[in-house]
Order: C-alpha cells, then sequence, then structure tokens
C-alpha cells in the first residue's frame, strides 16, 4: 500500500521573521501515523498546540496564519509546501515564536531541513482528499478552482504590472506525475516592492523582510544583486504558496488547481468551500502502487522531490 510518511529523526533551525523581525528556533521532530502536521507555541506556557487544518487559518495578510486560543503560527506556508513536496503526512511542528522563520524565503531550506532528518514510511495507508467535482471561488476578477484529475497538477497567473516582472512569464503549469517539485518549486522566493514597505511595517508585517530572503522590487528594477532562481520565479512563488496553502486541509489533494492572481485568503476559502461539500471530494487509500497517480508513487519520489 502507500504509506504515510514522516521523518527520522529530530532536526532544528534558527532564522527570522519575516512579519515579526524576531529571532525564532524552529524542531522539527517525528510524528505518530495519522498525528497529521502540528504546530506547538513551545514559548507559551502552557505549550499550545495548533493541528494544520482549513479551519485553523485565522489570518491571511501576507501569510497564512494558524490560530488557537489567542495563539498564533504564522507563515506556515513555505514550511507546508515542503511538506507536501516530500510526501510528508506526520510532523511535529515547535516554535518558540509567532512565526515560521523566513529562512531565505524559499522552500529550499526547509526541504533541505526534512531531507537531512530522513523520510520514515509508516505502517498506515496514506489517505488522499480526492476531488469529485469543481469547486470555485471568485473574488473580482480573481479565482481559484479545484476540479477531478488523476494526479496533482497546478496552474496559476499572476498580474503585476511592474517591467521587471513583465520579463518574465506571468503564467506557470506544473504536473508532478512527471516534475520534480524541489528543482522546480521548492528554490522560488517571495518577493515584494520597495514602495509597500514603511506601510507594511507600520502595520507590524515584513519587520524581518531583506534582500537575504525576499525579491524586492523599486519601481523599475529588481533590487537584489543577484539573477533570478528561475526565469519566471515570482510566478513560480506563487505556485509554492498554493502548494503550501492546499495542505493544510490536512491530506494530499488529488485534483487539479487552477488561479488567477489568488492568494493565501482565496486559497483557504477554496479548500473551505470544498469541506463544506461533502459531495465534491472523498478519502481514498490505495492498496497497490500501480493504482496510485504517479505522482505520489514513491518510486517516482526522487524525481517529485
Amino acid at each position: 500500500m502507500l504509506k504515510q510518511r514522516t521523518i527520522k529523526s529530530r532536526v532544528k533551525t534558527v532564522g527570522i521573521g519575516l512579519h515579526s523581525g524576531r529571532k525564532v528556533t524552529l524542531t522539527l521532530r517525528p510524528a505518530p501515523a495519522s498525528t497529521g502536521i502540528v504546530f506547538t507555541r513551545v514559548d507559551l506556557a502552557p505549550p499550545v498546540e495548533i493541528p494544520a487544518a482549513a479551519s485553523a487559518i485565522g489570518d491571511t495578510r501576507l501569510a497564512s496564519v494558524l490560530q488557537k486560543q489567542g495563539a498564533r503560527v504564522s507563515t506556515v506556508e513555505h514550511l507546508m509546501s515542503a511538506c507536501a513536496g516530500l510526501g510528508i503526512d506526520n510532523l511535529y511542528v515547535d516554535v518558540d515564536a509567532e512565526e515560521i522563520p523566513i529562512m531565505d524565503g524559499s522552500a529550499a531550506s526547509f526541504v533541505f531541513l526534512l531531507q537531512s532528518a530522513g523520510v520514515q514510511e509508516q505502517d498506515a495507508a496514506k489517505r488522499f482528499i480526492r476531488v469529485t467535482r469543481p469547486i470555485e471561488v471568485r473574488e473580482g476578477d480573481k479565482v481559484a478552482r479545484l476540479e477531478p484529475y488523476f494526479g496533482f497538477k497546478l496552474a496559476f497567473t499572476i498580474d503585476f504590472h511592474h517591467p521587471a516582472v513583465d520579463k518574465t512569464g506571468q503564467s506557470y503549469e506544473i504536473d508532478f506525475a512527471d516534475t520534480s517539485y524541489v528543482r522546480e518549486i521548492a528554490r522560488a522566493r517571495t518577493f515584494g516592492f520597495a514602495h509597500e514597505v514603511e506601510s507594511l511595517r507600520e502595520m507590524g508585517l515584513a519587520r524581518g523582510g531583506s534582500l537575504d530572503n525576499a525579491i524586492v522590487l523599486d519601481e523599475h528594477r529588481m533590487l537584489n544583486n543577484e539573477e533570478l532562481r528561475y526565469g519566471d520565479e515570482f510566478v513560480r512563488h506563487k505556485i509554492l504558496d498554493a502548494i503550501g496553502d492546499l495542505y493544510v486541509i490536512g491530506h494530499p489533494l488529488i485534483a487539479s488547481y487552477t488561479a488567477h492572481k489568488s492568494g493565501h485568503a482565496m486559497n483557504n476559502a477554496l479548500l473551505r468551500a470544498l469541506l463544506a461539500d461533502q459531495s465534491a471530494y472523498e478519502f481514498v487509500t490505495f492498496d497497490r502502487p500501480e493504482e496510485a497517480p504517479k505522482a505520489f508513487l514513491p518510486q517516482l519520489q526522487p524525481a517529485f522531490a
């Protein structure tokens, strides 16, 4: 059968919160089968556990924020994206601040941490959520959609009228049946505009942002003294975010995701709309790997990862 996965050993890192600007210690620990991904604010007394769930997302201003009993864990999307990309079902995430560290602004550091800890299969069937009919949310010209597809693929279109972004692709599609998450998505960094930084900081956001953990744009160009990691890194990062946002549902999705100008709020609204319609999805497992979508087959994991 296709089995659930956790990590083999504990691993720890220290970084800065993108929005809080605070030093953060992050520890990842193996979790038993069927635990899911559980975030714990270990700096609180008593510590507060917040399982990743669509219903636990309480704030989506420039990040996905898990909330419970007044406790928050912000900017979970990059770590969740890495977990999705490596097929991690169960994980304890201990954090001593209200935000996951931003690292280099992509998911690459989290992929490295998880791979360093090692991936461990568990004696329990991996449970998928298979979308059985289309679900869509709209807000003006923004749209996010899930529809049936025997695999996992994403298509995203951005619309930023900026010289540096216009030079790159504003649309990207990826199908994980034959494409690598680590090679093609994980290294895409978050990005922002210099003229927005001051107003964001007045709102208590972006206090830890720098050229080391984000692509920063002025009115005409990119301010970072380095090349883009991908020719279309901007839209690929939006797909990286979407993968993480979707994974808070608690299980891998067997579906096609399509979005135009979507973000954390709309991605979460899409998950809530899906879960609210029990006719739109079903839970499935696979007793034989050959029956599963190629995107999730363990023997293809090196290509997917």
